[in-house]
């Protein structure tokens, strides 16, 4: 039974908890939950700065997302000074809670996408040896052998290819390979170093020599509370969406920037285009103008050197080399 009463304190998540938080001017009084909508949706109506959401969702407990439903109603008051939203819950509801941000982009960007730090894993990894009746190539659904070392306790395989390199446009360091899928297989037989698999799926035809890993885990969920960098992140993307080389709205790009300079999942990050130089029509010099902030992303896939993002917020569509640097 849901409690008749919630109140949802709207804080930041970054430990200032008693800072006030800035109230967008064109703010709701009031307002219900529809069908569709996210928490990330709900905060972009009421606040300047969206990903201060998390805080406190306060009803005696400190909870890491509220559990919000269409059809409640929520009325903005001020609570010591402090911006809260009063949650009247609908009378009942069948509908799961709403999400804290678009999950359906993240899970098909993740099935399909593998990152290695090296090639060593793949340089040792079992490979195709041969096709079906001994042909080059091998479809969905057909029988494929493939040699090397397999462990007879694992029986899902992906079939993956070698993709692109990501090198970082400042130092030109390698910081990932980027791994195409080919396909999933399942192991059926083992002779000696001879396995036989047979095709579950693929999106393209398996070759000789592609290489075969361990099935993924299934994709993760976005994280639940979004948060700023604990500390100067300044970055740049380095890839975006193949099919437009632009990346909008709830489209996913990848950074320069992992782990090892402090990104965490959920960790929000403003977008910048790099400014233009044009000469001064008077002195004649070349002077660079300010770099134009163009949207926000969410942090939600970290690797050491490199990391990836959704895009939250965008006026024009983000390109490479635009700069990511804290909100």
């Amino acid at each position: 039974m849901r409690k008749s009463l919630l109140i949802l304190l709207l804080l930041a998540s970054s430990g200032l908890a008693q800072a006030q938080l800035a109230l967008r001017e064109d703010h709701p009084q009031s307002y219900s939950v529809a069908a569709g909508d996210t928490l990330w949706d709900i905060a972009t109506r009421f606040l300047d700065k969206p990903w201060q959401w998390p805080g406190l969702w306060h009803d005696g407990t400190a909870l890491a997302a509220p559990h919000l439903h269409p059809g409640d109603r929520l009325s903005l008051v001020l609570v010591d000074e402090q911006p809260r939203l009063l949650l009247e819950p609908a009378e009942a509801s069948a509908s799961e809670a709403i999400p804290g941000l678009p999950q359906q982009p993240i899970r098909d960007f993740l099935s399909a996408q593998r990152i290695l730090d090296s090639l060593a894993p793949l340089a040792t990894a079992p490979y195709v040896v041969a096709g079906s009746a001994e042909r080059l190539l091998a479809g969905n659904d057909e029988r494929i052998h493939g040699r090397g070392r397999f462990d007879p306790a694992l029986t899902d395989y992906d079939l993956v290819r070698e993709g692109k390199s990501h090198i970082d446009p400042d130092t030109q360091e390698v910081l990932g390979i980027q791994l195409d899928e080919i396909g999933s297989a399942r192991l059926e037989a083992i002779e000696d170093d001879i396995a036989t698999l047979h095709l579950q799926r693929v999106t393209q035809e398996a070759r000789l020599g592609d290489r075969l890993l361990p099935a993924a885990a299934a994709p993760a969920s976005a994280p639940s509370t979004p948060s700023e960098p604990a500390r100067l992140v300044e970055g740049r993307i380095i890839d975006t969406p193949w099919s437009a080389r632009q990346g909008g709205p709830f489209e996913v790009v990848t950074l320069n920037r992992g782990s090892r300079e402090g990104l965490a999942e959920g960790n929000i990050l403003a977008a910048y285009g790099v400014g233009e130089s044009v000469r001064d029509p008077l002195t004649g010099e070349w002077v660079k103008m300010p770099d134009e902030r163009l949207g926000l992303l969410m942090v939600f896939h970290i690797h050491d050197k490199l990391s990836h993002g959704l895009v939250l917020q965008a006026t024009r569509p983000l390109s490479i080399y635009d700069r990511v640097r804290n909100p």
